[in-house]
């Protein structure tokens, strides 16, 4: 078998005919030239140069001339700079890569990072606030376009401690920008490296004004009402204080002033609580307006604002601000379209009475305030010892009247009511009294209105009924009983089941009671008071009116509701046989009573010539020390009182 050139290729390349076809590039082109894979007689491979030319011999083709150069170590040494040329590049690449990536990490760090040369000052790196180019494609969390010089401008101080201490140094420093002051917290550190003098600086700067402006906030709602933004009690405590540390021993008073806003609770229930929230709000602005700069006015709670007055020279500089808080609360307030008339009480304590501290100051005010309401309200009082006496004597009677209702201590009198027209006894009116262990008989005006405070009095009150309606049971039928009720057990919606109670446990009929009110019941909640008035009247319990002619409108409650007995104020019967004024007054009332239906009883009566004139005039039923004193009922249910 003959032996050509291509026993040169591999057999990869003789299966595809590659040297037949080289041969025809030279045939047609006269000359081939390539590098490639060949074959050594060994059967080693190497890298081969190729140069094939044809032969022509008086222009016919007569063969073909073949140079082959074994380029194996030039084509090693190639590949190897190809080899490092793409890992150079792949390096490059992920080099790139990573460096875009750091970058974006460093662009978003919401802390900003700034790197300075130590020696010559030059930024080295900032993440934030650089180029306007840069932060038009980043998501600078300062928000101002603040340059790192004029950061590093503020921290050159700290930049020094560093270098020469090599420990981190920490500080806050405040910038005003277009947004307004910006807080940052900055902390200052050396970037240490192989080479001592070739430390950088860098600085981690914090943007903290929101979190500044929230602790504020936070502190604020802390020491603020939320309705009106004023002080609350803890900042009103913390400013008293300060005020008392001030004074001192300079001798300058510190006025405490506690008020409380009369018949807003009447506000409330009528036109609702956000008239009422309303309401405050334009009170609290009044307030301020009337006080000095130097003045602090809070609201501790409810209807009730408090002032501190530091530094006063005198007395009357206290008063005159009182005055002058009282005269402007009682103007008209306009809230949603209704004309409110209200008033302040006011209490007042001094620092120049005996306070050891701002709490003890804070009590005698509030003292004062509970005897500016007891007077009367929209005034103001001052305080003094006795009202601490007072208060000291109100807790030792609301104390034992808690241990009298367990031992017993409380009694009913009775006191005898006579029908006019023929003197016989219609029943008597049940008094409560209190017969203390060791301070004897108390009188109701001692205890009740303390039993009314600490709400002893729905208590006190449904005994009271039980021990009436029981009693009442032992007289003849058409004897009737009647008991007080007060306008605090009003307040208690279950006031009707109560009374309902009563007459079941005692089995004494309803027509045989006798419930006596007040204007004060008609003046408090006046719908809710009148349908628990009606229940009761549904019970079958006949409705008094007591103290008639007292107040200033109770002709306009014989309207309001169908009552049965009115009582003529004893105020009247003192005086009626020597003026005419309160004449007229009875005459009036005893004749408006027929026409509408309605008995009376006059109380009060206290001689033969008050019972004679009454009788002529009308009045149905009398009562008074004429015809008996209160007393106790013996065991038959007799009471033991001289009847006339």
């Amino acid at each position: 078998m003959a032996i050509t050139f291509s026993c040169f290729y591999t057999d990869e390349d003789r299966l595809a005919d590659v040297p037949e076809r080289e041969l025809e590039i030279v045939r047609r082109e006269g000359r081939y030239q390539a590098e490639g894979w060949r074959v050594r007689r060994d059967g080693r491979a190497f890298w081969a140069s190729v140069v094939i030319d044809v032969i022509h011999d008086r222009g016919e083709l007569i063969g073909f001339t073949k140079i082959t150069r074994d380029m194996t170590e030039r084509k090693q040494y190639e590949d190897e700079l190809v080899r490092a040329r793409e890992q150079t590049e792949q390096r490059n690449g992920e080099l790139r890569t990573l460096t875009s990536f750091l970058n974006t990490v460093i662009d978003n760090i919401p802390t900003w990072v700034i790197v300075q040369d130590r020696t010559s000052g030059r930024v080295l790196l900032s993440n934030h606030g650089e180029s306007a180019e840069s932060r038009q494609h980043s998501s600078c969390p300062f928000g101002e376009r603040l340059s790192p010089e004029r950061i590093l401008a503020h921290l050159d101080g700290e930049a020094g401690k560093v270098l020469m201490t090599d420990h981190p140094a920490e500080t806050e420093i405040t910038l005003q920008t277009e947004e307004g002051k910006s807080r940052l917290k900055c902390r200052t550190l050396v970037l240490q490296q192989e080479d001592r003098y070739s430390d950088n600086l860098m600085f981690l700067i914090e943007d903290v004004t929101e979190e500044h402006a929230a602790n504020e906030l936070i502190r604020h709602m802390a020491h603020h009402d939320a309705l009106t933004n004023l002080p609350n009690r803890l900042l009103f405590g913390e400013r008293l204080s300060y005020a008392l540390r001030q004074a001192g021993d300079s001798g300058q008073l510190v006025g405490t002033l506690l008020l409380d806003l009369d018949n807003f609770k009447d506000v409330n229930d009528v036109l609702g609580h956000q008239a009422g929230d309303e309401l405050l709000g334009q009170l609290a602005g009044r307030l301020g307006e009337a006080l000095h700069a130097s003045a602090t006015l809070a609201r501790i709670g409810g209807d009730e604002f408090a002032v501190v007055v530091p530094a006063c020279q005198r007395h009357e500089e206290i008063e005159d601000i009182a005055c002058r808080l009282v005269s402007i609360s009682r103007a008209p307030f306009l809230i949603n379209g209704h004309q409110i008339q209200t008033g302040v009480s006011i209490g007042i304590a001094l620092s120049s009475m005996p306070a050891a501290s701002a709490e003890q100051l804070f009590r005698q005010a509030d003292l004062a305030l509970y005897e500016a309401k007891r007077n009367g309200r929209n005034q103001y009082e001052f305080f003094s010892p006795r009202m601490e006496e007072m208060a000291r004597h109100r807790l030792d009677i609301e104390t034992d009247l808690r241990q009298a209702m367990s031992n017993n201590e409380l009694l009913l009198y009775y006191q005898p009511i006579r029908r006019s027209a023929s003197m016989d006894l219609s029943g008597y009116e049940a008094l409560l009294r209190w017969h203390h262990p060791t301070k004897g008989l108390i009188p109701p005006l001692q205890f009740i209105p303390i039993a009314e405070e600490t709400g002893l009095i729905h208590e006190i009150g449904t005994w009271v009924l039980t021990e009436a309606c029981r009693a009442a049971m032992q007289w003849p039928v058409e004897q009737v009983v009647s008991v007080n009720l007060s306008p605090i057990q009003f307040a208690r919606r279950n006031l009707v089941e109560r009374v309902s109670g009563a007459l079941e446990a005692s089995g004494l009929p309803s027509a045989r009671l006798e419930l006596e009110i007040t204007e004060s019941v008609l003046l408090d909640e006046t719908q809710r008071n009148l349908e628990t008035l009606r229940q009761l009247k549904q019970l079958g319990v006949r409705i008094v009116l007591d103290d008639f002619g007292t107040g200033y409108s109770s002709l306009r409650y014989l309207r309001t509701f169908p009552f049965d007995k009115i009582k003529i104020d004893k105020s009247f019967i003192n005086e009626v046989c020597e003026s005419r004024e309160a004449l007229a007054i009875v005459r009036a009332i005893t004749s408006m009573s027929r026409s509408l239906d309605i008995e009376t009883t006059a109380e009060g009566v206290e001689r033969v010539e008050q019972a004679t004139l009454l009788q002529r005039e009308g009045c149905s039923h009398l009562q008074g020390y004429f015809f008996g004193r209160p007393g106790l009922l013996d065991p038959q249910g007799r009471c033991h009182v001289k009847l006339a």
